[in-house]
Formats: C-alpha cells, sequence, structure tokens
C-alpha cells in the first residue's frame, strides 16, 4: 500500500493541476574515488520532534542530560577551526539535535564558508516551512540541506510525534526549491515507513532532491538501552522488497541512492553498489571523515560547559570485548566513562591524512572500519556469512538482531572467489557531488 503523495505534493508545494518538472540539478555527476574529507558537528540535543528512531532520543528528552543543551558559538567555530586547520576537512554537516533552533546558526553557516567548510544542515525542516527563513541561509552561504524524510503523511507525523509535522515538511522543500538550495533525503528504515518508501522515491524526483539515503534502523547510542523490538524494527526480508523498489526508481531517474549500515544480501544484485557499510563510508563524499569524527565524537566536543578535548596523536588500541556494550550504555550517562571508551579510536586521531601516502592512509581508514563495526557498534557476522564471498567487506547484522529475530535472513552471496576489496561494488556507482567539490577530487 502506497500513499497518495500526489495529491500530498500537489496540496504541499501548489503543484496541483500542473506539470511542472522538478527544479533544474545543482550536483554533478562523477566517478572519482577519493576519501572524503567532510566534518561533522553536534550542537547539543535539543529538538522540537521525538522520532522514535533517533539515536539521541533520551539527551534530547532529558534537559539534565550533559548533551542536552546547545553549545555557545564560539566554542562550535574553535571546532570548526580544527576540522579546517588540523583535519583538512572541507565540508561539514551541522546537526542537533536540531539545528535550526540554534541561536547562532546562521553566524556558524557564514563562518564556515568563510573559512572554507562547505556547511550543510541535517534538519527535520520544520523551521523552512518560513520562506524568509530559507532565504537567510541562502544569503549566510549554506551549501546544501539533509532533510529527513522519515514518512509521509500521517506516518511521518506519528514517527516524529508532531501533528502536522508532514506538511510543514513539505513546504520547507517547496521553499528550498524555489531559494535554489540543493537538498538531499535521510531516511530510516523503520517498520511502518517500509510501504512507503516507494513514494518516498517518487517524492524525491518530483521535488529534485540530489541523494536519497535509506539508512538501517541501528542500536546506537541512546537506541542501545531496549527500546527496540519487532514492532519497529522490521526483519531484512521486510526490508528487501520495497527498497529494491524504491532504489529502482531513484536509478531509472538518475537520483543518487546509498544504502547504509545493511548487510550486502538485503539488496537485489543490481543495486550492490549502493550498499555503504563502515568500510565504504570512507569513499562517500556526503559521508563523515573517520578522523575528524573521532574527535568531534568525544563527549567534550559535544557538550555546552566542557573545555574541548584538544586533537592528539595516535594512541594505543584499547580492546573492550565484553565489556563493551555496558560501557557504551554506561558512557551516556557518565562522560568520563564516554572519554574512555572513545578511546579506542584515538589512534587516527592525528595530523590530517593527507599527509601519508594514499595506501596507508586507506589501510588505517580500514582498520577503522573493521572497529567501528565490531568493537565499538557490536556488527557481527552469523554463521551463514562463513560461506559469503563478502565476508570481509560486509559489516554483517547490526547488534540486536539476533536476538529480535533470528540469524535466518543471511543469504550468503558467492562471486566465485572472497572479495578484499571495499569498493569492489562502490567504485561502479556515479556519485552526484556538489560542483565545489570537483576542485579537489578531479583536479
Amino acid at each position: 500500500m502506497t500513499t497518495n503523495v500526489a495529491s500530498v505534493l500537489d496540496q504541499a508545494l501548489g503543484l496541483a493541476g500542473t506539470n511542472a518538472p522538478a527544479p533544474k540539478p545543482v550536483y554533478v555527476g562523477s566517478d572519482a574515488r577519493k576519501i572524503t574529507r567532510r566534518g561533522i558537528l553536534w550542537l547539543g540535543q535539543t529538538c522540537n520532534l521525538r522520532c522514535q528512531f533517533c539515536y539521541f532520543l533520551d539527551r534530547i528528552e532529558d534537559e539534565t542530560h550533559p548533551e542536552h543543551h546547545f553549545m555557545g558559538l564560539e566554542k562550535a567555530k574553535e571546532i570548526c577551526r580544527s576540522l579546517v586547520e588540523y583535519y583538512g576537512n572541507n565540508s561539514i554537516d551541522i546537526q542537533g539535535g536540531e539545528p535550526t533552533l540554534w541561536p547562532s546558526i546562521y553566524h556558524l553557516v557564514t563562518y564556515c564558508a568563510e573559512i572554507g567548510l562547505s556547511p550543510t544542515l541535517i534538519t527535520n525542516a520544520q523551521a523552512l516551512a518560513n520562506r524568509e527563513v530559507v532565504s537567510r541561509y541562502k544569503r549566510a552561504g549554506l551549501r546544501d540541506f539533509l532533510v529527513s524524510v522519515q514518512g509521509l503523511g500521517e506516518v511521518y507525523d506519528r514517527l516524529v510525534g508532531r501533528e502536522g509535522a508532514h506538511v510543514r515538511q513539505m513546504k520547507g522543500l517547496r521553499n528550498l526549491q524555489e531559494e535554489g538550495i540543493p537538498f538531499r533525503f535521510n531516511t530510516v528504515l523503520s517498520k511502518p515507513a517500509l510501504p512507503q518508501l516507494l513514494d518516498i522515491a517518487r517524492l524525491a524526483v518530483r521535488t529534485g532532491a540530489e541523494v536519497v539515503n535509506f539508512l538501517g534502523f541501528n542500536p546506537f547510542n541512546d537506541q542501545a538501552t531496549g527500546k527496540r523490538s519487532a514492532v519497529n524494527v522490521p526483519r531484512y526480508g521486510e526490508v528487501a522488497e520495497p527498497l529494491d523498489e524504491a532504489l529502482d526508481l531513484l536509478a531509472a531517474s538518475g537520483v543518487e541512492a546509498n544504502v547504509r549500515y545493511l548487510p550486502f544480501c538485503v539488496v537485489a544484485e543490481r543495486h550492490r553498489g549502493s550498499v555503504y557499510d563502515f568500510q565504504q563510508i570512507p569513499y562517500d563524499l556526503h559521508e563523515n571523515d573517520f578522523a575528524s569524527w573521532s574527535w568531534t565524537d568525544l563527549p567534550a566536543q559535544r557538550t555546552r560547559d566542557a573545555a574541548l578535548t584538544p586533537p592528539f596523536g595516535l594512541g594505543p588500541r584499547l580492546r573492550l570485548g565484553p565489556l563493551r556494550v555496558p560501557l557504551r550504555r554506561l558512557a551516556a550517562r557518565l562522560p568520563q566513562v564516554a572519554a574512555g571508551l572513545h578511546s579506542v579510536k584515538q589512534r587516527l586521531e592525528r595530523a590530517w591524512a593527507a599527509r601519508e601516502t594514499s595506501a596507508s592512509r586507506e589501510a588505517r581508514y580500514r582498520e577503522e572500519a573493521r572497529m567501528r563495526s565490531q568493537e565499538y557498534t557490536g556488527y557481527r557476522h552469523v554463521s551463514a556469512c562463513s560461506s559469503c564471498d563478502l565476508k570481509s567487506v560486509c559489516d554483517g547484522f547490526y547488534g540486536d538482531y539476533v536476538e529480535l529475530f533470528g540469524s535466518e535472513a543471511a543469504r550468503p552471496i558467492s562471486l566465485g572467489g572472497p572479495v578484499d576489496d571495499p569498493q569492489h561494488f562502490s567504485r561502479r556507482q556515479r556519485k552526484r557531488i556538489h560542483p565545489q567539490d570537483l576542485r579537489w577530487l578531479e583536479p
């Protein structure tokens, strides 16, 4: 069953009775592959929605949590300076919570643009229903928006906990089109959203979204504490058909689509180039650089009142073993424990990796990818994975999947021999990138 997306768009975007084409794309196609130079910044976990699958839901609802309140402008600027001067980042994802609620957001956007850190806002687009707000972001120098389109109509409103939120988001998309600001979609593969994936793809094509990312509903951060069940988390078998249909439509329409944090066997063979597990992510310019991500993810960088932890060099690798899950849960409340937990990633805290050879940097990032998936976020291979030719480049099943559903969904892939190249499929995907990135990606 699909939502009547045409009527939703006609009402919300003012397109009733017209055959108006989608806006002209701003992004361009590229086959080049280099490790991403995109940083990330969390301003604070304050939000105007309550998405059921949010990784930081506890922190958003708890005003006493150290990460709840927004930080000050000067601290945010200092983080951004480090991303440029120490890590060599040239673009940034700015997120909250909800960054459009932060009082200093326009000033930070302008500052990032001035120092060569092209800014993206990750947003639910509620504030963008106001045309003047969108116009002000354009004047401030924003590169694009990454809009969290988690469903349509009443399904969206129910998932985010706010009546009328879908209509406001559609008005925001209309304003982005009219102001000529490019945008991309993020869609979490929650169970209620699955029947609408094809319509979300149609929405992307109709409105001119540059890229669509489908994200596995994973037990990261606050979602590791027991909120997940068969009611809101889909089985991989339930995801496969609607996801393939949506990917088919996007491919036929020339819209880049990425599937993140799901095993390769969930999608059809024709869509394996769109799958990005942790080993593929460094080669996606829309994703974040592991080195700077490790630094901005430290507790001091995510809290309002703490002094910044300075970047530091390669450190020893700490193996947490069976303590990983209880420590990760405890870390949500105790910043000092979180600092110890994040020490597993400190070895990539170094002067930006372009000073290394390309081969050594890729080796380090691949090692980091394996650590992130297995030791930090709890992905694992099940017994059927042992006969899969993609085992060494696939994360496997996310942390609690086997406890929820078992391992019957595993479908070993046979290619005539083991694959050890993370980009075996993804390098065939033609990426859609902002023209500014051509200057360093295709010199």
